[in-house]
């Protein structure tokens, strides 16, 4: 206590003008927009700007059919069905982010009332953490968090965990110049808030504190908003313009055919009857435009999103952002941390090197009482060190051994204790042994050169020691060396004035102790590789420890050169251009500091790359926020949780490939989507628009357009969004984000079944509008005759035609990209009880009398259902013969 009281610390007054002036010890939460606010986010979506656009010219066609031709009120059904899906979509999407939020709503919260040891007016007293203020003096102990960035004073073997900020999981950290480590992240004589002291103790002087800390800037930094759009804002974006621009294309077709048309027909031009005649004329074209959107994508796109949502989870993978689902599919660059990500972020003795007949009993013993840390069993499965880690590695080896160090330090006496300094590099202890029946034993532990240096004898020579410890630096590993004396009876004690004055030591052997890989990472990385994804790691850690990291989990290899690896000063001092022609061939980055990662981050996007960020450190926070997805680990910090879009809950690297099987499967369940829905609306634009030059009735109703538009989309969105996803996208290379959604193969596929549909539909149309038909089994016997009316009975056959030939074309989009059959039905339970509630839907519409009118349907014969249901499901079974044929050919 008297060296506490060497300082006196601030006065009340001196506390409060310096609160005033530098502010409270607390991070400024950010500021959240409001619900409804957010809620309006959603309707910036191109598609849905594109839908509202549609459903205000449809209230326009409504009103004026409704007011001005006198039609009844179902004419608003089309409005109110497309103002329904916008609701639907944007209602989803904001309701499936917000719960996620929820879930999120703890994970910023910091606990700014636990008590911190200060001095105050020459007396130390406990105050709330954030009552601290710049000049406070601050007393630290082992195991508690260092509230503020602060100088040190003084400090005793003080060992801090900075893995938070820079990925280092021990730094020794001391007032005194000659101990100062230049490559180290942060000076040594200063300790950052929010990191955690392992070891010793120590006093300092507060220098910042709140926002104004390390932690702090890493905090402001997370809250920029980047505006990163996602690749699948981009594609639809585009599609959004092409629908736009072609369905106006035909729309004026219609209108200047329509003119010609008019004009060609005329005997003598009369203003009211031409103005008529437009005015119908813009209602058609109008009406195509608002049928060419597809109602049913922003459905799509938010029920796949929400599906994959909440099926990732069960994979690990807690999604807070809901377009990090399908991003992760586009993602071309992982960006990830070393430690607690590919590593376990606990230090394990890889190798115990023991030489000599040294029994077993006194290395035990040595281990077990020559150590400052200590295990924590209170939990299952295997006990957490407490302490320093490295020291903590050798009694989980102990453990793994069978031995309990607790049993063993509380048989033995501890006579005296030599600290471990780095100044010396070695721990030293006096013990009475229970190994050796109450003699007085010494063991060093410390740097192996330097305790086989003190060493009068050993089992070993010094050449095969430098040989060994060559071996183990190349791994990347910690060394420590081991030695024993027995002293004889009366000797004095070896320790003396913090010095060590052994005579007889003899050396026992070296532990060579690291971080180890998670078993799962290499193959994780692997799978990451062949799926054409590129791997970068960003670590605080020294080069030779990264460079041996990426070595084990095969990210390095023979070809690789110093290109290929920089420290973080050296990545600092690079201008922006040549960081943006560096980073492509970097695999590592070592010595990082936050802002490194996220630079490395912005880089790859100003390259165009898709960039996926794992860390689960607040030196992680800025990046994962740069970055197009953010992926934080289960047991990361509160600020990179905040800071990411995923959760990996078990912290495995492994999850990170699950999530890019679900993203390039839901891409390919929109793409599915997209390919069924457009193409029945090519068939209905160019069946309303042959019908609108035929002089006929319309073929499909408003309220028939609402049923083929959005309720039988929709469901068949649900049915595609619930596909599971398939491993075979993995071995696929990641999409070419600036490509349009729809492909070569899609289009000709849209376009070719398309014509094709229409054209029998349109065969069909011209001949109910020349022949009067009672049933299909007429046309076995057509004759063609002047053009008639048509009448309720024959449109509900053509309605009905068209819903079954599509119905049946779900299941070959479903199959399509898969060369796979589509009646593969295993895992897919919500598609076929969603095709069968279209089915019976579809019936019921037809057969039951109060939807007969709504519709503008009448009842089918038996037979007619057979001939409909037999000759549409030839769509189904001429593409399973054609895939077979392709099959073949491939075996």
């Amino acid at each position: 206590m008297t060296q506490k009281q060497q300082y006196t610390g601030l006065t009340p007054q001196q506390v409060a003008e310096n609160r005033k002036k530098y502010g409270e010890n607390i991070l400024t939460p950010p500021e959240k927009d409001p619900l409804w606010r957010q809620f309006l986010e959603k309707f910036h979506e191109p598609l849905i700007i594109i839908l509202l656009v549609a459903g205000l010219l449809s209230v326009g066609i409504a009103c004026y059919e409704h007011y001005g031709l006198d039609k009844g009120g179902e004419v608003f059904f089309e409005p109110v069905g497309i103002f329904v899906a916008i609701m639907l979509a944007t209602g989803l999407s904001f309701y499936f982010e917000w719960q996620a939020n929820k879930e999120f709503a703890i994970l910023n919260q910091v606990n700014d009332d636990e008590p911190v040891e200060v001095i105050r007016q020459g007396n130390t007293t406990m105050i709330p953490r954030r009552e601290l203020v710049v000049e406070d003096v601050v007393v630290l102990n082992t195991g508690m968090e260092v509230p503020a960035d602060a100088v040190l004073l003084t400090s005793t073997s003080l060992q801090i965990d900075e893995s938070t900020l820079t990925g280092e999981p021990i730094c020794h950290k001391s007032e005194r110049p000659e101990e100062a480590d230049p490559d180290a992240t942060y000076p040594t004589d200063q300790v950052m808030k929010g990191t955690k002291v392992m070891e010793g103790h120590a006093i300092c002087r507060v220098t910042a504190v709140g926002d104004h800390t390390a932690q702090g800037k890493v905090f402001e930094a997370v809250q920029i908003d980047n505006s990163i759009r996602t690749p699948l804002d981009e594609q639809l974006g585009q599609l959004g313009k092409w629908i736009t621009v072609v369905s106006y294309i035909v729309a004026t077709g219609i209108v200047v055919g329509r003119i010609v048309a008019y004009l060609t027909a005329m005997d003598h031009f009369q203003w009211i009857d031409f103005t008529a005649y437009m005015l119908q004329t813009f209602m058609i074209a109008v009406t195509l435009i608002v049928v060419s959107v597809p109602e049913g994508l922003p459905m799509t796109v938010t029920l796949c999103l929400a599906y994959s949502m909440r099926r990732m989870l069960k994979s690990n993978n807690l999604v807070r952002k809901m377009h990090a689902c399908e991003t992760m599919g586009a993602t071309t660059v992982v960006c990830t941390d070393k430690t607690g990500t590919l590593t376990e972020n606990q230090m394990r003795v890889d190798e115990m090197k023991l030489y000599g007949t040294t029994d077993a009993d006194i290395v035990a013993e040595g281990l077990a009482v020559n150590a400052t840390a200590s295990l924590d069993y209170s939990k299952s499965g295997e006990p957490a060190v407490l302490g320093n880690p490295t020291e903590g590695a050798l009694l989980l080896w102990l453990h793994s051994q069978g031995n309990d160090y607790r049993t063993i330090r509380l048989q033995t006496t501890t006579l005296a204790e030599l600290p471990f300094s780095t100044e010396h590099k070695f721990m030293a202890t006096v013990v009475e042994s229970v190994a050796r029946k109450g003699q007085r034993i010494l063991y060093v532990k410390g740097a192996p050169e330097i305790v086989f240096a003190m060493c009068q004898t050993a089992d070993v020579e010094r050449r095969e020691i430098d040989q060994q410890l060559a071996v183990y630096q190349q791994r990347a590993m910690r060394t420590l060396g081991f030695a024993y004396q027995i002293l004889e009876p009366g000797a004095p004690l070896p320790i003396v004035n913090h010095k060590l004055q052994a005579s007889c030591l003899h050396f026992i052997g070296i532990a060579a102790i690291a971080d180890p890989v998670r078993s799962d990472v290499p193959q994780a990385i692997n799978e990451c590789m062949e799926a054409g994804i590129k791997v970068k790691i960003v670590t605080g850690d020294t080069p030779g420890t990264a460079r041996e990291i990426a070595r084990q989990i095969g990210l390095w290899n023979d070809h690789d050169t110093d290109q290929s690896i920089i420290t973080g000063p050296e990545f600092e001092a690079l201008s922006d251009e040549e960081v943006r022609l560096r980073v492509e061939q970097l695999k590592i980055i070592a010595r990082a500091r936050p802002m490194d990662k996220r630079r490395l981050v912005e880089a790859l996007q100003k390259n165009g790359e898709v960039v996926a960020v794992t860390g689960d450190g607040t030196n992680d926070a800025p990046a994962l926020r740069a970055a197009h997805v953010g992926l934080s680990m289960g047991d990361g910090t509160s600020v990179a949780k905040e800071a990411s879009d995923i959760t990996i809950i078990d912290n495995s690297f492994s999850s990170i490939g699950k999530a890019v099987m679900w993203g390039r499967s839901l891409y390919q369940n929109i793409q599915r989507f997209l390919l069924f829905q457009l193409t029945v609306n090519v068939t209905a634009c160019l069946l309303v628009l042959f019908g609108a030059f035929m002089d006929t009735e319309s073929p499909l109703t408003v309220t028939q357009m609402l049923w083929i538009n959005l309720i039988m989309d929709t469901f068949a969105a649900m049915a595609l969004a619930s596909l599971p996803p398939s491993h075979a996208v993995m071995k696929d290379k990641p999409r070419n984000r600036y490509k349009s959604i729809l492909t070569k193969e899609m289009l000709r596929e849209i376009v070719g079944v398309g014509l094709f549909f229409f054209l029998l539909l349109l065969t069909m149309l011209y001949a109910f509008q020349h022949t009067d038909i009672t049933s299909l089994t007429d046309f076995l016997q057509l004759q063609l005759s002047n053009k008639r009316h048509i009448s309720a009975y024959e449109l509900t056959l053509l309605f009905t035609v068209f819903v079954m030939t599509h119905f049946f074309y779900l299941f070959n989009a479903r199959a399509f990209g898969s060369h796979r059959s589509a009646l593969h039905f295993k895992g897919c339970k919500g598609l076929i009880t969603i095709v069968v509630i279209i089915f019976v839907g579809q019936v019921a519409m037809v057969e039951t009398p109060g939807f007969q009118k709504f519709f503008n349907v009448v009842s089918l014969r038996w037979t007619d259902w057979l001939i409909i249901i037999a000759g549409s499901s030839l769509v189904l079974w001429i593409r399973e013969a054609w895939n077979l044929l392709v099959t073949q050919k491939r075996i």
